[in-house]
């Protein structure tokens, strides 16, 4: 490889959407236990735009310039010294470095072997971009740090989303009965997907009709945590994932009863493996929104701030 440059996706402040512009930068070499992936689609997170404007993990990554995305699908193209568990030309997907800068908006990351897994068989580059970072989150919350079991009643908000689809899927698959809230128009689909009860969040008050839950992955944080523990049962635990636990809600979940943790998702080769097995046995599957191209970042932020999409938005990097 003669040019030593790739395309990529920079901000140099923090803003709007108009602040990502494409441009060339130095093409990155992978250090020892590291592989370097020609990156194919790229997946887009909530933590992506409100990083963008200056919130999100901004105050990991420090001020601009840097390079968004943790969310990557590709192929391996050259490894690091030591490697051993990956090949050059596997197709892997990843949430590498997270919360630290992956850079996954640009034509190719490096980052350690174990913190990628084979892509699943049956998913195309795009569908494996909208896997990692999501579907990593319901798994670790809801298998790792909750413990979901066969009988118990969990409850999703935010359901119809990038980690909520996922979450209704692994919670049903784990042998819950699965309440998640919604809006009307997504019922019947994830129904499909296995939820066993759904509320619209528009027109009821999901307190109102829900109790007795063991464990409630909170995807929109503020007052629907404080709503959600009076559902749970004595002894029950509320995953807070965006925004942690905040002081109220800990008095809260004192005065009921019930318990609370904070929640941030990490790399895990492992867990991608466990759930790449999932969808190439059709137990899963990963929804899919929109697809734009690298160039267009821009207007992909733009649809994902307007909130209320179905699944996931992937860029569209190698031939983009």
């Amino acid at each position: 490889m003669t040019d030593k440059t790739m395309r990529a996706v920079v901000q140099h402040e923090f803003g709007g959407p108009e602040v990502l512009r494409v441009e060339r930068v130095p093409l990155p070499d992978p250090l020892p236990t590291e592989v370097r992936v020609r990156v194919t689609a790229a997946g887009i997170n909530p933590v992506d735009w409100k990083t963008r404007a200056g919130s999100g993990m901004a105050g990991v990554l420090g001020a601009p310039p840097f390079v968004l995305g943790w969310d990557v699908s590709g192929v391996v193209e050259q490894l690091g010294f030591g490697v051993t568990t990956l090949a050059v030309g596997d197709e892997v997907f990843g949430m590498p470095w997270f919360p630290r800068q992956a850079g996954a908006y640009a034509e190719y990351v490096t980052a350690p072997a174990r913190q990628f897994a084979r892509k699943p068989a049956k998913a195309t580059h795009e569908q494996a971009a909208g896997v990692p970072l999501a579907a990593l989150t319901a798994w670790q919350a809801l298998v790792d740090t909750a413990g979901v079991r066969a009988g118990q009643r969990v409850l999703v908000h935010a359901a119809a989303g990038g980690v909520g689809h996922f979450a209704v899927q692994f919670a049903k698959h784990l042998g819950a009965h699965v309440i998640g809230t919604a809006s009307a128009a997504r019922h019947e689909w994830l129904t499909g997907l296995g939820a066993d009860e759904l509320i619209d969040y528009r027109t009821a008050r999901f307190e109102d009709t829900v109790g007795n839950v063991d464990v409630v992955l909170d995807l929109v944080g503020g007052e629907t945590g404080l709503r959600s523990v009076p559902t749970l049962r004595p002894g029950g635990l509320l995953v807070a994932v965006p925004g942690g636990v905040s002081p109220e809600l800990a008095a809260a979940a004192q005065e009921h009863e019930v318990r609370t943790t904070p929640f941030l998702v990490e790399p895990d080769g492992v867990s991608l493996m466990s759930i790449a097995a999932l969808i190439d046995n059709g137990i899963v599957t990963t929804e899919i929104e929109d697809v734009f191209d690298l160039a267009d970042a821009a207007a992909a932020h733009e649809r994902g701030e307007r909130g209320r999409t179905r699944g996931k938005l992937i860029l569209r990097v190698e031939g983009a």
